[in-house]
């Protein structure tokens, strides 16, 4: 049987993308923004921080692979769903749910970068620093955790727990 330990309120998730958003809309002031969610799991934190950046911004999605149905990553990354908006020459904002190895997100970018946009930031609601293998350079975070498997709020554990208002970390 499994045990949730809370890890991240819904109202800490709440104002801290409110927070999130705010910077991102200053700093993104008089330009065009393309925010690229990494599906499945940033889906519920792209749709509540876009709501709230104030500049206007184009949504797309990339799917990425590197789990499946374990608890720590494979180390090989595939593309499932790739971009469809055309970012060159864009200012791009990579929405993440949560930096874990580093790995999947150190592939994104570079992926993006072949794409010519004029500048890839990112934005992670959780850094995770317990197992990061490669360092990327996260412009945004929401929340730093040190450990723990984490569900809810998008995130998984083989597809369950997505729609948890809050964060856990899930004891199995």
């Amino acid at each position: 049987m499994s045990e949730f330990v809370p890890v991240l309120s819904q109202t800490d998730i709440q104002e801290r993308v409110k927070s999130l958003a705010h910077k991102i809309s200053v700093d993104y002031s008089g330009k065009r923004l393309v925010t690229i969610g990494v599906l499945k799991g940033a889906f519920i934190f792209l749709a509540d921080l876009v709501r709230h950046i104030s500049v206007p911004t184009q949504i797309d999605f990339v799917r990425l692979a590197s789990y499946g149905a374990d608890t720590k990553s494979s180390g090989k990354v595939r593309i499932s769903k790739d971009i469809e908006l055309d970012i060159k020459g864009k200012d791009v904002l990579v929405v993440e749910d949560i930096i874990d190895s580093g790995l999947t997100l150190a592939f994104l970018v570079e992926h993006l970068k072949t794409f010519n946009p004029l500048s890839v930031k990112i934005c992670a609601l959780i850094d995770k620093t317990e197992r990061r293998e490669k360092e990327v350079p996260v412009d945004y975070t929401g929340f730093t955790v040190e450990s723990g498997f984490l569900v809810g709020y998008g995130l998984d554990f083989n597809e369950d727990y997505r729609g948890l208002p809050d964060i856990n970390d899930l004891k199995v």
